[in-house]
């Protein structure tokens, strides 16, 4: 099989430098991508250890590494725990997750993930999947396609768009990533619309892949996988996933305040190491994907 072509990985030496505590243990790069981040954590593995991948889109087997220590596993990552037991895994000594869309399914105009191409509107990371933007675009109802821009894309103009959108269709169906911005030109300004496009596009593609959902059900079974000081080691790309990545390591959930004993004190599953991570500027000037990258670093207590 043919490789795919994918950027560097992200915050690389920073990611797997605190994510292994026991080089002969067992851990899991939950989103495969390219293999970046998994080619670097089996370099400081040793013979004995081993490497569970997960990714759920087709094009990334073809990136497989031929390493006794390695398997790939084409799944969604929300279905960690299950497809780990069914390999005889119940335990893991460490976790890493880079979140969202891999520089492969950006820079491949088929996929429709990218405004800089024309495209079909698809945005789907499992290719099998039946909802992909176009159902989300032409069959939404108007309160729902709000919903859809103002949380995941935080735009001030929800339910603007979402009303243009369903008058547009009415007419005729928008099938082409061309044919929604032109039906949306009113809200992108010159000066802004490569970054308003940017968050319609996140909108829409969060809710294809439920990305949200997704992200919460993983980090609720990394601490029943990770084993004591195990760590769990995670790189988001926008303030939605990082909020929840921070709020789950601080508070153990996702709202509210964990349950507090008669002096104030409250146990959580794990505790953070070190602060907030992001790329150094060369890193950046060698990555463009690099420049929204957060990485934060947890230990199952």
């Amino acid at each position: 099989m043919k490789k795919m072509n994918y950027h560097k990985p992200v915050l690389l030496n920073e990611s797997i430098n605190g994510l292994i505590t026991d080089k002969s243990g067992v851990y899991v790069d939950v989103t495969f991508g390219g293999g970046g981040h998994s080619k670097g954590i089996l370099d400081k593995l040793s013979d004995n250890a081993k490497l569970f991948s997960f990714d759920q889109d087709l094009d990334a087997l073809k990136n497989t590494i031929d390493d006794p220590r390695f398997m790939l596993i084409n799944e969604n990552f929300r279905y960690i725990k299950r497809f780990l037991r069914f390999h005889g895994v119940k335990a893991v000594d460490g976790i890493l997750a880079d979140f969202g869309v891999s520089s492969h399914q950006f820079d491949e105009a088929s996929r429709g993930f990218s405004i800089r191409f024309e495209s079909v509107l698809d945005m789907r990371m499992n290719q099998d999947n039946e909802l992909s933007a176009y159902h989300v675009i032409n069959e939404y109802e108007e309160e729902a396609l709000r919903a859809v821009f103002y949380q995941y894309g935080e735009l001030r103009q929800a339910s603007a768009i979402a009303r243009t959108i369903i008058e547009s269709r009415q007419h005729k169906i928008i099938e082409t990533s061309e044919h929604l911005k032109l039906i949306l030109k009113r809200f992108l300004p010159p000066r802004k619309e490569n970054k308003i496009l940017a968050q319609i596009y996140q909108a829409i593609r969060i809710e294809v892949n439920q990305e949200i959902q997704v992200l919460k059900e993983f980090l609720l079974q990394t601490t029943d996988l990770l084993v004591e000081g195990g760590r769990l080691s995670c790189i988001s790309y926008h303030s939605l996933e990082d909020r929840l990545v921070k709020r789950f390591i601080r508070n153990g959930m996702f709202e509210g305040e964990p349950e507090r004993d008669m002096y104030g004190r409250f146990e959580v599953p794990l505790k953070k190491v070190g602060g907030l991570i992001v790329p150094s500027d060369e890193e950046i000037q060698l990555n463009n994907r690099a420049r929204s990258a957060k990485l934060r670093i947890a230990e199952k207590l």
